[in-house]
């Protein structure tokens, strides 16, 4: 059986990093890293042999079989019903039939109202283009005007047999795409919680990294270009994130097949956490960008202040290292005397009101990600 686990990738280690990156770029390099690591390019690898056997098999059982002419829509409609999910193959499948047909359908009416080809094509086209956005056809509702228009210009839309075998060969070839993807290797993404996780908790480390250096030093920062690139870069992984966890959670709706234990569903509930740390992070570095600029009425806190808030952040740093390791306790404790001493000083020093607005800025997002990994 197919195995995408995480453990197996963490455990791979190339011999030569520089030559075997070179040498994974090359398709020759791509093909054998699918064959000897479990990911994302041998999933790849499985989706387009499965989406090749099953357009093959629709054409061969729609010709030899049904000996139906020209059965085109058959492939077309196995390949796309290979998709990522089991559900997403069910769902299509309801959904490419249900838009073929009313593709059918107009053109069968536009075919037998209009006599005029052309006006019956830009008829059916604008019709089924609109019809397409309902809803309930999903991605599929392109096809609806997409058939109709190959049906006028075929010139096959008044034949009632030809529009039979193309609602046949279309319903044909669904059947068999997204029975293959549900039966042959049923699509898993336990390995994308793993890695997203991974990734996502050095990149949100990272960046609080950074804000430390940056409030730490003695003068306000004049350019946070290099923190900006790294927090729109973090901005993209936490969408991957959001993205493998929408998978993981869809992959076991109508799925035969079940991940192994470790495989993934353990990372569900720290790559929860750390997509939910990615709003203070960015309310912390708005902040950060407010005070530097010293406009009235925020003003640059005062060293030993910021001093406190970089110790802070460096341990929300590691913290946010800790969630993504398993089995590895969270200690907040030093960030939690931290916090509150900010905290302490914003209602007790004498630091003036634009230096205490500047911490109090900066002070609110640290306070959030302290309470996100508390009820992580």
């Amino acid at each position: 059986m197919l195995r995408h686990d995480a453990p197996d990738r963490q455990e791979w280690r190339p011999d030569s990093p520089s030559d075997t990156g070179r040498h994974d770029r090359t398709p020759l390099g791509w093909f054998a890293r699918a064959l000897r690591v479990p990911g994302s390019e041998r999933r790849s690898l499985v989706q387009a042999a499965k989406a090749t056997f099953a357009a093959t098999a629709a054409w061969l059982l729609a010709t030899l079989v049904l000996r139906l002419p020209q059965p085109f829509l058959a492939p077309y409609a196995a390949v796309f019903l290979v998709d990522a999910t089991v559900y997403r193959s069910v769902r299509g499948w309801a959904q490419q039939v249900a838009a073929v047909t009313a593709g059918v359908v107009l053109a069968a009416v536009a075919g037998h109202l209009i006599p005029w080809q052309a006006v019956a094509l830009a008829v059916v086209v604008f019709v089924g283009l609109l019809a397409g956005n309902w809803r309930r056809f999903g991605s599929a509702g392109i096809w609806v005007g997409v058939t109709g228009m190959l049906l006028i210009s075929y010139g096959t839309a008044t034949e009632t047999v030809l529009l039979g075998d193309r609602l046949l060969e279309t319903a044909l070839g669904a059947t068999i795409g997204a029975a293959v993807n549900a039966l042959v290797f049923p699509p898993l993404h336990g390995d994308r919680l793993a890695d997203a996780t991974r990734r996502l908790a050095e990149a949100l480390a990272a960046l609080l990294e950074t804000v430390s250096g940056l409030v730490r030093a003695d003068d306000p920062p004049d350019d946070v270009g290099d923190l900006l690139a790294r927090a729109r870069d973090a901005r993209s992984l936490v969408v991957v994130a959001e993205d493998a966890v929408g998978l993981t959670r869809e992959e076991q709706v109508l799925n035969l097949r079940r991940r192994r234990p470790g495989s993934g569903a353990r990372h569900d509930r720290p790559l929860r956490t750390l997509i939910a740390l990615w709003a203070p992070v960015s309310q912390l570095i708005a902040a950060v960008r407010t005070a530097s600029a010293a406009r009235e009425p925020y003003g640059y806190p005062w060293p030993d202040a910021r001093e406190a808030l970089a110790d802070l952040l460096c341990g929300l740093a590691g913290a946010v290292r800790s969630v993504a390791r398993q089995g590895e306790p969270v200690d907040l404790e030093e960030c939690r005397a931290l916090l509150a001493r900010l905290e302490h000083r914003l209602v007790t020093a004498d630091d003036g009101v634009p230096a205490r607005l500047g911490l109090g800025t900066m002070t609110l997002p640290a306070r959030h990600l302290v309470e996100t990994l508390e009820n992580r």
